[in-house]
């Protein structure tokens, strides 16, 4: 058999990976141990620790919750125009890409209304040296 020195080195038994699951809900009073693993913690110094860590991170996120930090002189204003700024950019684009619709629809029409035109005179130049068929 090993001596204790040298077990405690060696990698998390079973006991030690099925608490370890379970320490930061015993730090948060979410979980409770029963009496075995409570033992376990008891006598394992790496569940100790692990659950000393726990404890620690829980304090420090605890402190964090009542300090706040001081608003920037100004920050609400630029937040503000920044907004304002980043709003008509968005106006200028949507004004353009409306207008680039309109243009292309007037385009389109103009470019059938010339079609139908040189249509129309290509068959009446085809038709003066015809006789009318009707008269």
């Amino acid at each position: 058999m090993l001596p204790e020195r040298i077990r405690d080195r060696q990698a998390p038994t079973e006991p030690c990976t099925a608490v370890a699951a379970a320490l930061p809900g015993v730090v948060d009073g979410s979980i409770r141990l029963d009496r075995a693993d409570r033992r376990h913690v008891e006598q394992c110094l790496r569940c100790q620790a692990e659950l000393a860590q726990y404890r620690k991170l829980l304090r420090a996120m605890q402190a964090l919750r009542t300090s706040t930090a001081p608003v920037p002189t100004g920050l609400v204003t630029d937040v503000l125009a920044h907004l304002e700024a980043a709003g008509e950019r968005s106006a200028v684009r949507a004004a353009l890409t409306g207008r680039k619709v309109a243009y292309l629809g007037g385009i389109a029409a103009a470019t059938a209304a010339a079609g139908a035109g040189a249509a129309i005179v290509l068959v009446s130049r085809g038709r003066k040296g015809r006789l009318p068929l009707a008269g």
